[in-house]
């Protein structure tokens, strides 16, 4: 436990072979639970997990049998206990090991859910267990665990509902990073301020994490987006509740593990996702639930804006006399301005609206 509260820690793990034994070992003793995943890997990270679950009386703690007896599987509904392997490939018996610490429970998809839909699962069953704080700790070994309790720290003492680390709040953590990944994470930090309304925050697509249970309860869970972007996705959600955020700032940790981003189809997805979920956001905080004009400035400034490119396409490409064109061109660039005036006013109150629901922690 941790400040009296209970503390689980999902792992979600994909081909992590090398790492998420690392990650399990080394996970502070105040924790309670971690859910360690396998996504339906292809290497060895399914062993490595068994290997590394904590026994206790020599069962570890709901793992789901898939009934062919070649593994465990849990697929998040009635699940069976069954004897843990240990590391030499014997059965534990009824007198076996007991390791203090965490007590850990393998669990293996059944398909591939991708890394939002294996976080889903341990948020499913972090629920299901009662557990007053749950973080995500990648399997991949590029959180820190030494970090926890400033995640934790927000939410135990009802500062915020959800902590995320921040990597790019001090110049010595941004040097850490390639140009590459820096430019994209500061492109997506902009576009997940507007579609999520946290305009305080930054780094949206760090995924060390930590929600309180009752923001748990609050979210819709099952309807999260499933893969790279899920954590864009879910600020967008915590922010249609009006939970609280807290960004606390952490050093980026590097080593040999390998991402399995495609850009090529990660980028153009999650931009389209985080277009409805904005929409979406709007709908439900400033028209459904309170009406408020900020909603009808976006509406009219996308509208003018659409416009405004179109008059501008017509007036290059149309076969008429040059005296036109400057008249064309001219109410093209009224629409245009006052089409950004009123985005830019939109985006000024949906700051303000919001400007008490991020706590930044150095």
């Amino acid at each position: 436990m941790y400040e009296e509260h209970t503390v689980a820690v999902v792992v979600p793990a994909y081909n992590e072979e090398g790492f998420v034994g690392d990650v399990i070992e080394t996970m502070p003793a105040f924790v309670d639970r971690v859910y360690a995943i396998d996504d339906c890997s292809t290497d060895d990270t399914w062993a490595e997990i068994v290997r590394h679950a904590t026994v206790s009386s020599g069962v570890p703690d709901a793992v789901a049998g898939d009934g062919d007896g070649d593994g465990y599987t849990d697929t998040g509904t009635d699940s069976q206990d069954h004897d843990l392997p240990s590391e030499s490939g014997a059965v534990a018996d009824g007198g076996a090991t007991t390791q203090a610490g965490p007590t850990v429970v393998p669990i293996q998809n059944e398909e591939n859910r991708g890394v939002g839909g294996t976080i889903k699962h341990g948020y499913e069953r972090a629920l299901a267990d009662g557990m007053d704080v749950t973080a995500v700790m990648a399997g991949d070994g590029q959180m820190d665990p030494d970090q926890l309790d400033r995640l934790l720290d927000p939410i135990v003492d009802g500062t915020a509902d959800y902590a995320k680390g921040n990597r790019l709040s001090g110049q010595e953590y941004v040097e850490e990073m390639s140009s590459f990944r820096l430019f994209g994470n500061f492109t997506l930090s902009f576009l997940t301020k507007i579609s999520s309304g946290y305009w305080g925050m930054m780094d949206p697509q760090n995924g060390y994490t930590a929600i309180s249970n009752e923001a748990l309860e609050r979210i819709d869970i099952e309807n999260l987006y499933e893969e790279y972007g899920f954590t864009n996705d879910l600020l967008v959600a915590l922010n249609t509740r009006q939970l609280r955020v807290a960004d606390v700032s952490m050093p980026a940790v590097y080593g040999d593990e390998e991402s399995h981003i495609e850009y090529r189809s990660f980028v153009p997805n999650l931009s389209w996702l985080l277009l409805r979920r904005f929409c979406r956001r709007l709908g439900l905080r400033y028209v459904l639930t309170d009406f408020h004009p900020l909603a009808f400035m976006y509406l009219v400034g996308t509208v003018g804006a659409g416009i405004a490119l179109a008059g501008l396409g017509a007036a290059l490409t149309a076969r008429e006399s040059a005296d036109s064109l400057p008249g064309r061109l001219l109410t093209t660039a009224l629409v245009a301005m006052v089409s950004g005036l009123c985005l830019l006013l939109a985006m000024t109150f949906d700051r303000a609206e919001n400007e008490d629901m991020v706590v930044t922690i150095e």
